[in-house]
Formats: C-alpha cells, sequence, structure tokens
C-alpha cells in the first residue's frame, strides 16, 4: 500500500464528495508580522489592537486576505496539487474575524465537475468552508480550478456547472459583531477619504509597485502550507519556471491599494476573481481599483465599498480588456470585493 500521497486527479472527484482537509493550523500574532513583513500591508484595524478596540473589536484580527490564506492552503493537496491552473473565486464571505490563538481547519464539497474537450484536464468546483475550534464557519468561498487527469482514458462525468451568484448583495454580508466606526481616527488610519467621498465609477491608481521575488513567493506560499507543485517544482511546467501563487498577488495588490483606499479597512465579501495572466517573478505588480458600488449597514458608523481590484505589470490605469473581450496581457488579477468603510 502506498503511503505517500499523489494528490487527487479531476477523475477522483465526485458531485456531492465532501473533503475534510488535512492540519489544522494555530494562528498567533506571528502570522501577522511575518503577512506584513511579506506585503506592504498597513490598513489600521489589522495593524493595532488599540485601533481595533477603538472600533469596537476585542483587539486586532488576523488580516483578512491571511486567514483565507490558511483556510484556502488547507485545501491545496487534496483539491489543487495536481492543478493546471486556479480559475476564479465566487461567493466569498467572511464571517467571523480570526484572532490569534484561533485554530482554523478546512471542509470542501465538489458541486460541480466538466471535462475540458482536450480530454486531458477538467474543471473541478468546490466550496470551501475554514472553521475555527469552536466549529463555527470563520469564512466560505467557490473556487474552481483546472486539474490534470491521471488517465486520459477514464470517462468523463456528466458535466454539471453550478449556478453561482455574480455578485453578493449587502445582505448577504456579515459586518462585525460590534464594529463600530461613529469614533473613527481617521489621522491614525492614514487617510481623510471617507464612504461618501467615494463615488461609483471613480478609478483610483495606487501609484506604488512591488517587483515580485521568487524567494518572497516561496516563503510566503509555505507559510499558507499551500503545497501546490507549480509553485514550488520548476520542472512541473514546460517553461521551467515556478508560478507565483495567485494569492500572493492578490494580497500584494490589496496591499498597494492602501494608497487611496486606507479606509477600506475589512474584506467582507468576494464577489469574483479571476488570474487573468500567469505571474512570475521579475514582474512588479502595481494596482488601480474601481468603484463599482455603494451600500450602507446598520452597524454605525459602518458603510460598504465593492471595488473592483486590479493588478498589473506596468503602469496602466483603467485599461482591463481589449476589443475581443479578452483580459489584456499586463493585466493579472481581476477581483471584486466588498469591503467596510467609515461613513
Amino acid at each position: 500500500m502506498a503511503k505517500t500521497n499523489p494528490g487527487r486527479f479531476f477523475e477522483d472527484y465526485a458531485i456531492g464528495q465532501v473533503i475534510d482537509h488535512a492540519v489544522p493550523r494555530t494562528v498567533g500574532a506571528g502570522e501577522r508580522a511575518l503577512y506584513h513583513a511579506l506585503y506592504p500591508a498597513r490598513h489600521a484595524l489589522y495593524s493595532s489592537d488599540e485601533f481595533a478596540r477603538a472600533c469596537g473589536l476585542p483587539g486586532s484580527p488576523l488580516d483578512d486576505l491571511a486567514a483565507f490564506h490558511v483556510v484556502f492552503g488547507k485545501t491545496v493537496p487534496d483539491v489543487s496539487l495536481n492543478a493546471v491552473a486556479n480559475l476564479g473565486y465566487a461567493e466569498g464571505r467572511w464571517l467571523k474575524p480570526v484572532y490569534a490563538g484561533d485554530t482554523l481547519r478546512s471542509s470542501s464539497e465538489v458541486i460541480g465537475l466538466k471535462q475540458n474537450s482536450n480530454g486531458k484536464t477538467g474543471v473541478v468546483y468546490v466550496r470551501t468552508r475554514g472553521m475555527n475550534q469552536r466549529d463555527e464557519v470563520v469564512m466560505e468561498y467557490v473556487r474552481w480550478v483546472m486539474v490534470r487527469k491521471n488517465d486520459v482514458d477514464a470517462p468523463a462525468p456528466e458535466a454539471v456547472v453550478p449556478e453561482l451568484k455574480t455578485v453578493l448583495a449587502p445582505e448577504d454580508l456579515v459586518i462585525p459583531e460590534g464594529l463600530d466606526f461613529s469614533t473613527y481616527d481617521f489621522t491614525l488610519a492614514g487617510e481623510a477619504h471617507r464612504w461618501g467621498d467615494y463615488e461609483v465609477g471613480e478609478v483610483i491608481g495606487h501609484v506604488d509597485g512591488v517587483t515580485i521575488e521568487e524567494a518572497e513567493h516561496m516563503l510566503a506560499t509555505r507559510l499558507w502550507q499551500n503545497t501546490a507543485k507549480v509553485h514550488f517544482d520548476a520542472t512541473f511546467r514546460p517553461d521551467g519556471q515556478r508560478l507565483i501563487y495567485g494569492g500572493h498577488v492578490i494580497s500584494m495588490a490589496r496591499a498597494l491599494s492602501f494608497n487611496g483606499l486606507a479606509n477600506a479597512q475589512m474584506i467582507v465579501g468576494l464577489n469574483g476573481g479571476a488570474h487573468a495572466n500567469p505571474c512570475f517573478s521579475g514582474k512588479t505588480v502595481k494596482a488601480w481599483s474601481e468603484v463599482l458600488d455603494k451600500a450602507k449597514t446598520s452597524a454605525p458608523g459602518v458603510g460598504l465599498v465593492r471595488l473592483r481590484l486590479v493588478a498589473v505589470d506596468d503602469a496602466s490605469v483603467g485599461e482591463l480588456k481589449g476589443a475581443d473581450g479578452k483580459y489584456l496581457p499586463q493585466v493579472l488579477l481581476d477581483l471584486d470585493y466588498w469591503a467596510v468603510m467609515p461613513v
């Protein structure tokens, strides 16, 4: 009996299959420090216990995307170890903040399967939930990934493509219990721009850029215990390049968006996302955002802003797709999310 795990291939999945992922992880202040060392992350709510307490929380939570990476990383050995590419996200919700001392684990349900026309790969759709030590769901999301077949002669399953919401409605979102921006300190947060200062359709160029380093990417990906071969094994791709983990690009772009969106404090919803083009070390990531929508909430002083976050490897702002409807080659990431912001 083989002792090692070769990972699942496309023909190993079935609709309704539930996979409880291995190795729970207790997070601490070290995760926050490493996250802020890897990315230029400066949002005040995730940097200062005192600032967070002034906003009604018991302390500073782990960065929303750091918690996402931990939950995501648990799923990789079972979902995307043999992946060609991670294709997209939908229906992502952050349901409870994650604090130092919490222990996170993940579980995924297969909700869609579709073999590709080449017969060598297929797309697997999973809904993943991250739970804490109290069995509370702290976040959930759907993602779909292209996975290799091990046996190209294995019969194709009946195609099932789930119907997913293109946009989460404001009422679908959960505002953290106790969050109160009525006495929000804009000076300490770093910018004076509040919810009312942003207009739907406004495009914000975030100015700064960061060149992706191979070592930093691999450190980050190992931090999340993401074992996908494409990120580490240079022999796994025909071009001999390690593919930069898409989450690394997401976190880099989100951190860069601080310049212009310092008060978009917490991500509470992920409407959709696409890794438009592959990213490799040596590329310089820059970012711009477009305001897509706004909504009010019942929480004191708290508004919602829907943002499109785009990462590019050049200085373009506002350019996304060509006349053919395809992403332009400089676009690395197209992410649609909801964040809370003081009104």
